[in-house]
């Protein structure tokens, strides 16, 4: 699996709706500028993760876009696959993207053998994975990083 542009910003735009899941809905224009995402292309993720039912959004000035779930009910699995399609590497190994390779015999071939395995290898993570661990590891490791190291001398 490679995550494309789009997918690494509905990832984005996600962590920051779920660092702000209290306070109602957000602004794109907000997303966009804490992220750094071109709005429009932004406005075309999220009213895709709209449409798929991982966000909600409210019309108008006060409006804006929220998680239609709490972030611990969110996994990257279920943004991966909307944005992305499969989580597979290879089409043939996909479960819910199935594709026939050309490969001459399927079950005897060595690389699917190898790519099923990476498949259950991400599957296993991006479904553990919630917006709400992500969020969780964004705040580590901003606060790792303004914790000045001591000096001695």
């Amino acid at each position: 699996m490679k995550l494309s542009l789009r997918g690494e910003y509905a990832l984005r735009a996600l962590l920051v709706l779920g660092l702000h899941y209290d306070q109602g809905v957000i602004p794109i224009q907000t997303i966009s500028t804490l992220q750094n995402i071109p709005k429009k292309f932004l406005e075309q993720i999220l009213n895709d993760l709209k449409s798929g039912g991982i966000l909600q959004s409210k019309r108008g000035v006060s409006g804006g876009y929220r998680l239609a779930q709490r972030p611990e009910e969110i996994s990257l699995a279920s943004v991966v696959r909307r944005i992305e399609g499969a989580l597979a590497p290879v089409s043939c190994v996909s479960e819910r993207f199935y594709e026939k390779c050309s490969c001459p015999d399927e079950s005897r071939c060595a690389i699917r053998s190898v790519m099923k395995e990476v498949r259950d290898a991400v599957v296993q993570v991006a479904e553990r994975v919630t917006i709400a661990e992500l969020c969780e590891r964004s705040r580590k490791l901003h606060s790792e990083q303004t914790i000045a190291p001591e000096y001695m001398i």
